[in-house]
C-alpha cells in the first residue's frame, strides 16, 4: 500500500492562498494573526490531517518540548513510581517524556546519555547506574545549560540538581529498629559503595549498631553488585550457614529481602523468630509475601514530581545559575509487618 503524503503548512498555504508564514504564526497562537484568521486555518489543518513537526521545531530551536529519563531499570517499583511522577508534571506543562535504561551499566549510560543529548532534549532526569565513577558524559549538557536533576543515586560532586532521601537516617532507624525487635547479630545486604545511597544506609547500620553496644562483624556484610533476587538467596544461605548466623538482616532494597524470606521458609528458618528482615523501599511485594516485609519507605512518585518541576522551573527562569549543586532531602518512614517483629513472637 502506497504511503499517504504527509500535510504540511505548504499544503495548507497554498488551499488556504496564505503565505506559509501566516499559516505557521497561526498554528502557534501567535498575536499577530487575527482570531478568525487563526480559526480559520486551524480549521482547515484539521480538516486535511496536518499534524506539527516537533522535532523540526526542535531542530529549529535547537531544543525540543522533551525531557529525557535515563534511568537503570524500568522493572523496578521504583523507578516506575518515579517515571509516573515525571509524566504527571510533565504532561501539565505541555512536555513529552522519553525513557531510557542502561541496565546499570556504566558503558550503556553513557551511549544513551549521548543519544537524548542528540535529541536536543530540554533537560534530563537520571539516577545513576551501580558502575558509574566518571559523570564527564553530562557534562556537554551542562555546557549548553541544559538543566540536569539526579535523583535517588547521585554524583559525589557535580553541579546539577539533586533529589534524594536520607538514607544515613533511614539505615539507622532500620537497624534500630531490629535491635529494638531483639536482634543481637545483625546482617547487612550492601549494595555498591559507589552509590550515595547504599554507602549511607550502610553508614546509618554501622552507626545504629555502636549506638546500641553491638558488635560490627564484618562476616555479616554482604557485598551485592545488583541487590537482586538471586544473589539475596546466595546471600542468605552463605549467613544462615556461618558458625553463628545472623538473627537479623538489614537488607538494602527490598528485592533481595523477599529472596531472604523465601530461602529462609525453604529451609525451616522461622522469620521472624530466627530470623527478623526488613528491606527498602517498601515496593508492592512487601504486603504479598509472607509473612509481610517490613520497609523503609522510599517516596518515588514524589521525587519523579519534584525533579520534573525543577527541570521546567530552571527553563522559566533564565537567571537561575546552573553550576550551582542544588540538593533535596526528603524524609522516610519505617512500615513495620510481622518479618521483623521478632520480640513480639
Amino acid at each position: 500500500m502506497k504511503q499517504k503524503k504527509e500535510i504540511t503548512i505548504y499544503d495548507i498555504a497554498k488551499k488556504l492562498k496564505y503565505s506559509t508564514s501566516t499559516i505557521s504564526r497561526a498554528l502557534r497562537d501567535h498575536h499577530s494573526i487575527g482570531k478568525s484568521t487563526k480559526e480559520l486555518i486551524k480549521k482547515e489543518a484539521d480538516k486535511m490531517g496536518y499534524r506539527p513537526n516537533s522535532l523540526a521545531a526542535g531542530l529549529r530551536n535547537n531544543r525540543s518540548k522533551t525531557i529525557g529519563v535515563l534511568i537503570s531499570r524500568i522493572n523496578r517499583p521504583f523507578m516506575s513510581s518515579l517515571i509516573s511522577g515525571i509524566e504527571d508534571e510533565a504532561k501539565k506543562a505541555g512536555y513529552t517524556v522519553i525513557i531510557i535504561q542502561c541496565n546499570d551499566s556504566y558503558e550503556s549510560e553513557v551511549q544513551n546519555a549521548r543519544t537524548l543529548y542528540d535529541m536536543r532534549i530540554s533537560g534530563i532526569i537520571t539516577s545513576l547506574s551501580m558502575e558509574t565513577v566518571d559523570y564527564s558524559h553530562f557534562e556537554p549538557f551542562l555546557n549548553q545549560k541544559i538543566p540536569i536533576v539526579f535523583v535517588d543515586r547521585v554524583p559525589e560532586s557535580f553541579p546539577s540538581y539533586n533529589i534524594v532521601i536520607d538514607n544515613y537516617a533511614s539505615g539507622y532507624k532500620a537497624t534500630e529498629h531490629l535491635i529494638l525487635s531483639g536482634c543481637k547479630r545483625i546482617a547487612h545486604f550492601a549494595g555498591s559503595q559507589n552509590r550515595n545511597v547504599y554507602k549511607e544506609r550502610r553508614r546509618g547500620y554501622e552507626d545504629a549498631l555502636k549506638a546500641y553496644d553491638l558488635t560490627l562483624y564484618e562476616e555479616l556484610i554482604i557485598q551485592f553488585e545488583t541487590l537482586s533476587a538471586k544473589e539475596g538467596k546466595k546471600a542468605t544461605k552463605h549467613l544462615m550457614n556461618l558458625a553463628s548466623p545472623p538473627d537479623g538482616i538489614f537488607s538494602s532494597n527490598d528485592t533481595a529481602a523477599v529472596s531472604a524470606i523465601q530461602y529462609a521458609k525453604e529451609n525451616n528458618v522461622r522469620i521472624p523468630q530466627d530470623l527478623a528482615i526488613i528491606g527498602f523501599n517498601n515496593d508492592p511485594v512487601c504486603s504479598i509475601i509472607e509473612p509481610g516485609l517490613s520497609s523503609v519507605t522510599h517516596p518515588a512518585s514524589k521525587m519523579g514530581k519534584l525533579s520534573a518541576k525543577c527541570i521546567l522551573k530552571h527553563l522559566e527562569d533564565t537567571e537561575i545559575d546552573s553550576t550551582l549543586t542544588q540538593v533535596t532531602i526528603l524524609d522516610t518512614d519505617l512500615i513495620i509487618r510481622k518479618s521483623s517483629l521478632k520480640s513480639i513472637n
